[in-house]
């Protein structure tokens, strides 16, 4: 699926930048997130799973000091850093950036929103919560976002339609140019890379079933 952090809300943003350090697990330039709403929510479901930061930092990869300070909502983890993260703790990536609300209804201003600068990349929820089997959400990238696909633990089927801009996506072995107008169907095992291409930005739809980002 999508690799696509700013948590969007009525009257509240959380801004987590994307890592630049040495290794690779944050930047020294984050933000604290504001309402601390990503760091609560790792912490809260890493206790919910019974393990320690130490277990966590095994299984994710990176430092224990690091998660801490992510925890703490210190520094903001980069879109690869953030993903171990989701996926060793089993919840998608939406999970850490806001509370399930029970209004069917998403207002334009009031959409969830991930923001990954390094990556340049944007993706903003167009559903409620992700406590059914559908998942939707827009996403912007600029030229030169480089691989921007992520293959899940979990095989789920994804469609992507395009609304401005040129994505090349690879299944397998082969590639497709998705242009404005243009969609894709196919399940997140297939997917190999989604790259922007051209000068131009981006902008697709994405739906999954079951929800993994």
């Amino acid at each position: 699926m999508l690799n696509s952090p700013t948590v969007k809300k009525p009257q509240a943003n959380v801004r987590c930048k994307a890592s630049r350090s040495a290794d690779s697990q944050t930047d020294a330039k984050a933000t604290r997130a504001p309402t601390g709403v990503m760091g609560a929510r790792i912490r809260q479901r890493r206790k919910e799973l019974g393990l320690g930061l130490q277990q966590l930092a095994e299984r994710t990869g990176l430092t224990a000091s690091f998660l801490s300070l992510v925890e703490r909502n210190l520094t903001g983890p980069s879109l690869d850093s953030l993903r171990r993260i989701a996926e060793a703790l089993d919840v998608p990536l939406f999970y850490f950036a806001w509370a399930n609300s029970h209004n069917p209804v998403v207002r334009r201003n009031q959409r969830v929103l991930l923001t990954f600068p390094k990556e340049k990349l944007t993706s903003e929820l167009l559903v409620p919560n992700l406590r059914g089997r559908l998942e939707v959400f827009i996403s912007r990238g600029k030229p030169g976002t480089g691989n921007i696909a992520r293959i899940p633990a979990q095989d789920s089927e994804e469609v992507i339609y395009v609304m401005k801009g040129t994505l090349r996506v690879q299944l397998y072995e082969t590639e497709y140019e998705l242009n404005a107008g243009d969609s894709i169907y196919f399940h997140t095992s297939a997917l190999r890379e989604i790259h922007v291409q051209g000068k131009r930005e981006a902008m697709w739809l994405t739906a999954i079933t079951p929800p993994v980002l």
